[in-house]
C-alpha cells in the first residue's frame, strides 16, 4: 500500500485525507497536537510541528512515504519542498517553495522577471518606517513576509495609522522586517492554476466574497470571475493568464497546485502573492465543480508520482461562503432550513456543534462552516448561495 504524508490536519487538509483514503492510499497526517480533525481521520496522526523540517523528513524516511501533499495553508510549504527534495518526491521543490513563503523574496522575483505587481520597500523594525516609504503612494498595506492568510496584514490609510500597523506586524512574524507596498485601487481577485512537468495545466481565475476587517480578508469564492459585472474575456482575459504563467515561472513552481492573488486595474492584472499550493475557502472545490472532477484526488495521485490529465471541457458557476460568528462564544443552536433535496447546494459544512466555542470572524481559521452552490449561470449559483445562506441560523451565547 502507497503511503502519502499530509502536512496539516485542520477542515483544508480534510478534503485531502479523505481523497486518498478513497484511493486506498494509507495517510499520515502531521499536525500539533490538538482536536484537529485529520489527525482522528488519518490513518495515522503524527504530533510534529509542520514547519520542522528536519524532524517531519526523518519521520517521512522512517515510514518509506511514497508522496507528501498539503492543501490550503503555506505553513507547511517550505517543509513539503524540503523533504520532496531529500526524498527525490513529485512536488515543489525547496529552493522555489522558499520564494512562494516569503513575500519579500517573491517580490523581488516578480521585480526581477518583469511580473507586473505593486511598489514597495523592506522595512526593519529598527527602522524609520515614515522614511523608508518615501516615495510610496497612500493607501498603503503593511504585511509581514513570513505568515499566509491575512494575519499581520493592515491597510494603511494615513501616516497617523502606521505605527499601529506596524505594531500589528511585529505581533505575528518571526522575522526582522516586513514589506509596506503601494495598495493598488481595483477588482480583487484570484485564481487557481495547477503546474505539472514545467506545464501550467489550467488558470481559472475566479472573484471573491471579501470580509471587510483591517484588511480584506476572503469569506468566500465565485467562477467564472467577473469584473464590474461583465465575464472576464478578450485583451483583459489573455493578459491576466499571461501575467499568471510569468509569476508561477518567475517562482519556479512546479508538481504543484498553485492559489494566486490579484487586482486588476484598467484591464491589467497586477501580482500580490503566489502560494504553492490549492486554496482554501473552498477554492478546491471550486475548481473541482467547475471542471467536473475531484481536484484533491488530482493532487493527491501527483504528489504519488502520476501523470495527470486536466480536462477543461465543463464549466459549471458556482460560488461558495463561509460561515461566521459575529461573536465570540458558543454555540446555542443552529437551524438550516435548505433542502437536503436541493441539486444546485453542493455542500453544506457545519465544523462546530452545540455546544462548542467559537472565535468571533477576523481571519480564515475562524469559519465555523461554509455553504456551496451551483447552477446553469454564475447568476443562478449566487441566487442560491444568498438564499441557502438566508436558510442557515447559528446562534450565540457572547462571551
Amino acid at each position: 500500500m502507497k503511503k502519502l504524508m499530509i502536512l496539516g490536519a485542520g477542515v483544508y487538509q480534510l478534503p485531502l485525507i479523505r481523497a486518498a483514503k478513497e484511493l486506498g492510499i494509507y495517510t499520515i497526517a502531521v499536525s500539533i497536537p490538538g482536536s484537529y480533525p485529520g489527525l482522528m481521520e488519518a490513518d495515522e496522526g503524527l504530533h510534529l510541528n509542520t514547519v520542522d523540517r528536519d524532524a517531519v523528513l526523518r519521520a517521512a524516511q522512517e515510514r518509506q512515504i511514497n508522496g507528501i501533499a498539503t492543501a490550503g495553508t503555506d505553513v507547511a510549504v517550505r517543509t513539503l519542498g524540503h523533504v520532496a527534495d531529500a526524498m527525490h518526491l513529485t512536488g515543489v521543490s525547496e529552493k522555489a517553495a522558499e520564494l512562494a513563503c516569503d513575500k519579500l523574496l517573491m517580490k523581488q522575483a516578480f521585480e526581477k522577471n518583469g511580473v507586473r505587481t505593486a511598489r514597495y520597500r523592506e522595512v526593519f523594525f529598527t527602522e524609520d518606517v515614515t522614511e523608508k516609504i518615501e516615495g510610496l503612494e497612500y493607501p498603503l498595506i503593511v504585511k509581514i513576509v513570513d505568515s499566509s492568510g491575512s494575519r499581520g496584514i493592515t491597510r494603511v490609510n494615513t501616516p497617523e495609522e502606521l505605527p499601529a500597523a506596524v505594531a500589528e506586524a511585529k505581533r505575528w512574524t518571526r522575522s526582522s522586517y516586513y514589506l509596506v507596498e503601494e495598495f493598488i485601487v481595483g477588482n480583487e481577485f484570484g485564481a487557481q492554476a495547477f503546474v505539472q512537468d514545467g506545464k501550467v495545466e489550467f488558470i481559472l481565475p475566479h472573484g471573491d466574497y471579501v470580509f471587510e476587517g483591517s484588511t480584506g480578508v476572503p469569506a468566500g469564492h465565485y467562477a467564472p470571475f467577473e469584473a464590474d459585472g461583465k465575464a472576464l474575456e478578450g485583451e483583459n482575459l489573455k493578459d491576466c493568464l499571461e501575467t499568471a504563467e510569468k509569476a508561477v515561472r518567475a517562482l519556479g513552481l512546479d508538481d504543484c497546485a498553485v492559489n494566486c492573488d490579484f487586482i486588476m486595474r484598467d484591464g491589467k492584472t497586477y501580482v500580490l502573492e503566489l502560494g504553492a499550493r490549492s486554496g482554501a475557502t473552498c477554492l478546491a472545490e471550486l475548481v473541482s465543480i467547475y471542471y467536473g472532477y475531484d481536484y484533491y484526488e488530482k493532487i493527491v495521485r501527483r504528489a504519488l508520482g502520476e501523470h495527470i490529465d486536466f480536462p477543461k471541457e465543463q464549466h459549471t458557476p458556482n460560488a461558495s461562503h463561509l460561515l461566521m460568528s459575529p461573536e465570540t462564544g458558543v454555540i446555542t443552536g443552529i437551524v438550516n432550513r435548505n433542502s437536503l433535496a436541493d441539486p444546485d447546494i453542493v455542500e453544506t459544512v457545519f465544523d462546530y456543534r452545540v455546544g462548542e466555542h467559537v472565535r468571533k470572524f477576523h481571519l480564515g481559521p475562524d469559519r465555523i462552516g461554509h455553504v456551496i452552490t451551483k447552477g446553469k449561470t454564475l447568476e443562478e449559483a449566487q441566487e442560491t448561495l444568498k438564499r441557502a445562506l438566508g436558510n442557515i441560523e447559528i446562534d450565540v451565547a457572547a462571551d
